[in-house]
């Protein structure tokens, strides 16, 4: 009984989604980008991934969902490659605006993140790999440093 019970809890936690990173940053000085990376939950139909705002859908690749008619033209939501969703919006107000991303597959999961204007940083292949790689980035550059320590 006790192997069943496992086997289903198990199975369960396999199939479950996962966001697993958001990043943002400034297309120009009042629009922003963000990224949702996710963990792709195995033998599932393609992702639908959408952004939220409140209880209004900025936009959704979900053909059966309808964007709030506010940001029609504000708003883009794009599946890409490297199982990311990628949101453009346009006209991004001042202050604090908050941007939940929403995958789904079998399941859903979701990310909030909470967006200040001002603190952005311009996108730019720079500021991609240090958000998005900078452990990477940390073991690159330390590995001169320790060569040089022991004169190798």
């Amino acid at each position: 009984m006790m192997y069943y019970l496992a086997t289903i809890c198990f199975l369960g936690f396999a199939a479950t989604q996962k966001v697993i990173q958001v990043s943002y940053c400034s297309i120009d000085e009042h629009h922003l980008r963000m990224d949702c990376k996710y963990e792709p939950a195995a033998d599932s139909p393609d992702p639908v991934c959408k952004y939220t705002q409140g209880g209004k859908v900025l936009d959704t690749t979900d053909p059966e969902e309808q964007q709030d008619p506010a940001f029609q033209k504000r708003a883009k939501v794009l599946i890409m490659k490297g199982n990311s969703c990628r949101l453009r919006f346009n006209n991004l107000p001042n202050g604090k605006t908050n941007f939940t991303c929403t995958i789904k597959q079998t399941q859903s999961a979701d990310k909030l993140k909470t967006v200040e204007k001002k603190l952005l940083l311009p996108c730019s292949a720079l500021s991609v790999l240090l958000e998005s790689c900078s452990g990477l980035l940390l073991t690159l550059m330390t590995i001169p440093v320790l060569l040089g320590l022991h004169g190798l």
